[in-house]
Parts: C-alpha cells; sequence; structure tokens
C-alpha cells in the first residue's frame, strides 16, 4: 500500500494484497487522512467485482458524511453495478475531477 498526499487529498494506492486487508488498513489508518479527500487507487488489482467495492461502502459513507470525497479509481470494475453510494471512476483525473466538482458544490452549500 503506498501513501501520497497531493493538497489536501491523500492518494492511497493498493499493489498487492486483498480488498479486504486494504480496507481494514485503511479503517486503521484513519486518522492520518480523515480531514482530506480521498482517492483509493485499485487500479493494479487483475479483478475488481461488486462484492470488493462493496468492501469500501462504510469507510465512504462516512468520509463523505465529514464532507470530504472518496473516489475509488479501477479500470476493471463493472461501473454499471456499482451502488449509488460509492463513487468509483475508470483514472485518477476523473477522480481529481469529481473531488474539484464536489469541493465546488460544498463551497456553493449544496
Amino acid at each position: 500500500m503506498i501513501f501520497d498526499k497531493n493538497g489536501n487529498t491523500s492518494i492511497i494506492t493498493q499493489e498487492k494484497a486483498s480488498i479486504l486487508e486494504l480496507v481494514k488498513k485503511i479503517d486503521v489508518l484513519y486518522e492520518r487522512f480523515k480531514n482530506d479527500n480521498i482517492i483509493i487507487n485499485i487500479t493494479t488489482l487483475n479483478k475488481v467485482v461488486l462484492s470488493d467495492i462493496v468492501e469500501f461502502l462504510q469507510l465512504s459513507n462516512k468520509h463523505r458524511k465529514a464532507k470530504h470525497s472518496f473516489v475509488i479509481v479501477s479500470n476493471k470494475a463493472n461501473l454499471d453495478e456499482n451502488p449509488d453510494e460509492i463513487i468509483v471512476v475508470p483514472t485518477l483525473q476523473e477522480a481529481y475531477d469529481i473531488i474539484e466538482m464536489e469541493e465546488i458544490e460544498r463551497d456553493l452549500g449544496f
């Protein structure tokens, strides 16, 4: 797992371990980046199924409730079957675009 920080955005890149292990590690280390927007980059994983994405749902809901963005980047997930409560995009640039749009919405009070 690799942690990068770009301004007020933390990028967590998963390389090897399972999604379940990643979610547990993020939960343990959450205090470190609870005030940042979070991008979870899982593009290096060979296969991503709906149950993998759903593992992030509780963490995503908690983070979004605190008025921060939470975006998963995966070019292998079926975007049509993901729940509406979680944002999954195929590229890192799209993740940054989503965060930018959500910050504008928060600034405008939406």
